[in-house]
């Protein structure tokens, strides 16, 4: 299995590195595009859509995001489009996990696939803006999330159980931990901070990398010091909303995961489910 994943991530990180330090977005935009469809097409299969209807979704992911695209969305201010994307996480997210596993099936198919499929598109729109915006804006969007995780999981593991009397969601996901959410949120916070002291104390070739323009350093010219943190420890929060949500649908379909396209990690949707609603949160908090 380590072998698997090891094997895997060596793969992707050869096809996604080349693409987004390319010297224009086009490539990185391309390779996000297809990794939404194949999340697409998971979304069918986790919705019963059959092999056939998985496909025919996957295809219509790819022809909005492809019109998009051409339409010239990628360079367009969206700044009501990014507060309404981000509004309609916060309140489906508290929704569906307020109503756990047993709500899921109530919620009928067509709105599960409009669902689904707006809900990848904006995160392919967000993610290739952010590449157009510039490769340390996405890492710095990106870097938030797996910072979270990681520091979530270590987190969970040493300090699980000590500080709260009850799992996070036991029902969806019966590892997730209080004290892992607390980790992940001390663990974006210092990433921000030390991000952005780097950027203010860089010089030389090194200090130009970190002054390039972040999604923290826009929301500290912004907005100062104080509000930049409450945005990322809420970017967090997000994160973790992403991954339970997802987590919940597929023990609603009764699968461990999403599918067997990444060896090792299960699918594409188990690698983006926190980027999901924490991009387009990005782009509404840089938008501000």
């Amino acid at each position: 299995m380590l072998k698997q994943r090891v094997i895997t991530a060596i793969v992707l990180l050869a096809i996604l590195l080349p693409a987004l330090f390319y010297k224009t977005p086009v490539p990185f935009g391309a390779v996000a595009l297809l990794l939404i469809a194949a999340g697409a097409w998971e979304w069918g299969r986790l919705n019963a859509f059959g092999q056939a209807g998985s496909l025919g979704l996957a295809g219509v992911c790819l022809l909005m995001c492809g019109l998009s695209w051409y339409a010239g969305l990628l360079e367009k201010p969206l700044s009501l489009l990014w507060a309404a994307a981000g509004a309609v996480w916060v309140l489906a997210g508290g929704w569906l996990l307020r109503h756990g596993v047993a709500g899921w099936p109530r919620i009928s198919k067509a709105l599960r696939l409009v669902g689904g499929l707006l809900a990848l598109w904006l995160a392919w729109l967000a993610v290739a803006q952010a590449r157009v915006i510039g490769v340390n804006f996405l890492l710095s969007v990106l870097l938030l999330v797996w910072v979270a995780d990681i520091f979530a999981y270590f987190a969970g593991r040493t300090f699980g159980g000590r500080f709260s009397k009850g799992k996070l969601a036991p029902s969806i996901s019966p590892g997730k931990s209080w004290e892992g959410v607390w980790g992940g949120m001390a663990g974006v916070v210092v990433l921000a901070l030390v991000w952005v002291w780097l950027g203010a104390a860089g010089h030389g070739a090194a200090g130009g990398f970190w002054q390039q323009p972040t999604l923290y350093s826009r929301l500290v010219a912004r907005h100062g010091l104080v509000v930049m943190l409450l945005a990322v420890v809420f970017m967090a929060a997000m994160s973790v909303v992403g991954d339970l949500v997802e987590s919940l649908i597929k023990r609603s379909a009764g699968v461990k995961d999403s599918s067997g396209l990444l060896p090792g990690h299960g699918g594409v949707l188990d690698r983006v489910d926190a980027l999901l609603p924490t991009l387009p949160l990005a782009m509404m908090l840089a938008s501000f």
